[in-house]
């Protein structure tokens, strides 16, 4: 977990999904006539999932997700990628994180970038983490939380600690930082587990009240689906959706102003391998959610095909939609900026708007 927090009673939430999430498994498109026959064995699970419409069926672990939909909390975007095109998993998060020309050709994150443009106030970052990810690293100040199983500390050796720190200028406020919250965070217990849920309640925790964080970011694993897709996919997707549904009951009125983003580094072949998963790919879906979302309720693809003639490569999902466009129309309309100050500030080596 990553959390940022700034002047705004607006939430943004990003869900990495570490290991290229295959997008034909989230959201299968059983209406394309290659569908069947391109997927082979992975094409009937994917007729047990919701239907979005005459194309489109959601996967169907992710009950939460497509109940969001119908009530129009939810918009799923396909045929998605960064500008990335090769097929390593370290160049293409860190491509999709720093929104760069090319993987490691910058060294701040779009996320850290999007905070210079909220309003003044208190605008340090915190990140749940051992290390800061990408998309948050930059000028604006980042520090980390983690949550400890070691006992707690006395309340005297506390007041001692803090007493000490009162008069050092750049101790003192990390220390009432790392406090608050500590506090936040105080009604979760971490032997809770790591499921979904377990992860929604935490990341609801940090992020209400006035003191809350406002920007988070989630990593999540388990979506380098090589072997055995079927049951793997639907695990990680559970857990996806089992977050994203805490997070809404949890935060309460807040979801009313929350926006959460859901999106992969590339995504996976379109043709199953002989170990009954999928191979790196390229273009995948990702997925919105929130209480006030300006596209809830629809699916966002100019649809490629998965004829052999219509595939990137001959073996990959075509992309047909850029990742940063997707995020600068959700973000200006979620914060109100205008599209084109929002991208000259968190995209500047995106110049197309088209």
């Amino acid at each position: 977990f990553a959390f940022a927090t700034a002047d705004t009673d607006r939430r943004f939430i990003f869900i990495i999904q570490r290991g290229a999430a295959d997008g034909l498994g989230i959201l299968a498109p059983v209406g394309d006539p290659a569908f069947a026959s391109a997927r082979g064995d992975l094409a009937a699970n994917a007729l047990s999932g919701a239907k979005l419409d005459g194309l489109f069926t959601l996967h169907p672990q992710m009950t939460a997700s497509a109940a969001l939909f119908r009530q129009k909390q939810a918009a799923f975007y396909h045929a998605i990628a960064s500008g990335y095109r090769e097929r390593s998993h370290f160049d293409g998060q860190n491509l999709l994180e720093t929104a760069g020309t090319r993987p490691y050709g910058r060294d701040d994150g779009w996320m850290n970038r999007l905070l210079s443009l909220l309003p003044k106030g208190e605008s340090k970052a915190l990140a749940l983490a051992t290390a800061i990810p990408p998309a948050l690293r930059g000028p604006v100040s980042v520090s980390s939380y983690a949550p400890s199983r070691l006992p707690d500390a006395n309340a005297a050796l506390m007041e001692r600690v803090a007493m000490l720190y009162a008069e050092d200028a750049q101790l003192a406020p990390l220390w009432t930082s790392a406090t608050q919250t500590e506090a936040m965070a105080g009604g979760i217990d971490p032997s809770a587990g790591r499921g979904g849920v377990a992860a929604g309640k935490l990341v609801a925790s940090l992020m209400a009240g006035a003191d809350g964080a406002r920007i988070a970011m989630v990593e999540t694993g388990g979506w380098d689906t090589h072997i055995n897709q079927e049951g793997r996919l639907g695990t990680a997707l559970k857990g996806v959706d089992e977050l994203v549904d805490t997070l809404r009951t949890e935060l309460g009125p807040v979801w009313a102003k929350t926006l959460v983003l859901v999106a992969t580094e590339f995504g996976r072949t379109v043709h199953v391998n002989g170990t009954r998963g999928t191979d790196h790919g390229t273009a995948s879906a990702a997925m919105l959610f929130g209480g006030g979302l300006a596209k809830g309720g629809k699916i966002i693809a100019d649809w490629p095909g998965l004829s052999p003639s219509q595939l990137y490569e001959g073996r990959d999902l075509k992309p047909t939609m850029r990742f940063e466009n997707m995020v600068i129309a959700a973000l200006s309309a979620h914060y109100g900026i205008d599209p084109e100050r929002l991208r000259r500030s968190v995209f500047p080596d995106f110049p197309d708007m088209s």
